[in-house]
């Protein structure tokens, strides 16, 4: 493609551009997070160690080194996205899911197989990973790219969106599921029900992205060693404020994703009360992270990064507090809305300001690192990190480990440009 093509497509960019990135993205972190839903029977599964603590315990630790693939994916799929394109990445990042979504979904359990099941399991989530880690940096250089200029915050804004969707769907079929199956079903086979649903969507989601436009005119480097040492030593320093400041995103994102396995294992939450927090949590993530992409195009993005995840801060010991006092379903998906919400609105203000900080050369690079980076340090252990916490100083702890690294964050949003009236195409 030439660039005068290129400039072209992005003058008229299809609404099928928007609806291919998120279906895609949403598809993906589907299939991550849902492992995390149906933690509790996975443990069962492949983890039986004779302690429901340790089983538990195994499940989520398992679940954390998927994210330890996502600095490797994002430096190798990202390099791809900014050498070959922002479609072809894309595609690539599919086609990975789909391997890593077949392997948990079909291997035996520990009784079956032995030891080989938790290895096929672990094998799996490291691919997942991989193939997440290449994701996200693709695919908001490609939204970003696409946008009008006035528009950009609120294109960019459904990439936390389209996690919004996957949250949502994830916890309408975990719903279904739940509610029609009796606990040994769930614990026998019906947990692998909305793993292998998602397989079907797949072949849809590639056939959408070959439809996408290319918004990558021309590469400026070879290969991915030389766009990191570009990276790091002309734009480090927004490296490390864009990891800092994502850091309680996804500890944050963590923990309404960790409410079911809360509300089931300490509260006594029946599974499907627990499961439709999760649908609540997802859709107050899909609307509030649009909200917030509408108004960063008309405040700045710096505004919107600060002040909900300040809020959030002041307000989750308070909100986990009420919780475990009532032990209350209501309490339960209160507090899950409210949580998902703000960390909707900061997270999707952060990846579109990241993107923006980053030259389109190597703009699918340095966001899939940031991103990555962030995610596997501090979401990747969050889940292991809550369930130690819990286990040693009550439900209420984790909300003090939220407070820790929201304080971090904000000092680092603080210290970011602002980036609205940024050129995206230099």
């Amino acid at each position: 493609m030439n660039s005068g093509q290129a400039v072209e497509e992005i003058k008229k960019p299809p609404a099928k551009a928007i609806a291919a990135a998120v279906t895609g993205n949403a598809l993906e972190f589907y299939d991550f997070i849902i492992y995390s839903f149906f933690s509790v029977y996975i443990a069962a599964t492949f983890f039986p160690t004779g302690n429901d603590f340790t089983s538990l315990l195994a499940a989520v630790a398992v679940y954390g080194v998927g994210f330890f693939t996502r600095p490797l994916g994002g430096l190798l799929i990202g390099a791809y996205a900014d050498k070959n394109g922002r479609r072809a990445a894309m595609i690539l990042t599919v086609t990975l899911i789909t391997v890593g979504t077949l392997g948990l979904a079909a291997t035996p359990s520990y009784k079956d197989i032995g030891i080989a099941a938790p290895c096929i399991v672990l094998l799996a989530r490291l691919i997942q990973g991989l193939a997440l880690g290449g994701e996200v940096g693709p695919a908001s250089a490609m939204l970003l790219e696409s946008a009008p200029k006035d528009k950009r915050a609120f294109y960019a804004s459904w990439q936390m969106a389209s996690q919004g969707i996957a949250v949502a769907t994830g916890g309408v079929v975990g719903f279904l599921v739940s509610a029609a199956l009796t606990q040994e079903q769930l614990a026998s086979w019906g947990w692998r029900i909305p793993f292998l649903g998602s397989l079907i969507l797949i072949p849809i989601a590639i056939y959408i992205r070959r439809a996408l436009p290319e918004t990558l005119e021309e590469p400026t480097y070879d290969n991915g060693m030389d766009m990191l040492s570009i990276i790091f030593s002309r734009y480090g320093k927004y490296v490390v404020l864009g990891i800092v400041a994502l850091m309680s995103t996804a500890i944050t994102a963590q923990v309404g994703n960790y409410m079911t396995t809360l509300a089931i294992s300490k509260l006594g939450v029946r599974a499907e009360i627990a499961q439709l927090s999760t649908i609540l949590g997802g859709v107050m993530m899909f609307m509030f992270s649009l909200l917030a992409g509408y108004m960063a195009d008309k405040y700045g993005r710096k505004m919107i990064m600060f002040w909900p995840r300040l809020l959030l801060t002041v307000a989750i010991v308070p909100m986990f507090m009420w919780l475990i006092d009532s032990q209350s379903q209501w309490v339960l998906l209160s507090v899950t809305m409210m949580v998902t919400a703000l960390t909707g609105m900061s997270g999707a203000a952060s990846l579109v300001a990241i993107p923006e900080m980053i030259p389109i050369s190597v703009r699918a690079t340095g966001v899939s690192l940031i991103y990555a980076i962030g995610v596997t340090v501090f979401g990747g252990t969050a889940q292991p990190i809550f369930t130690w916490l819990i286990q040693m100083f009550g439900a209420v702890s984790m909300a003090y480990y939220v407070v820790l690294m929201s304080l971090l964050s904000l000092i680092a949003v603080y210290l970011m440009p602002e980036t609205r009236h940024v050129n995206v195409r230099d």
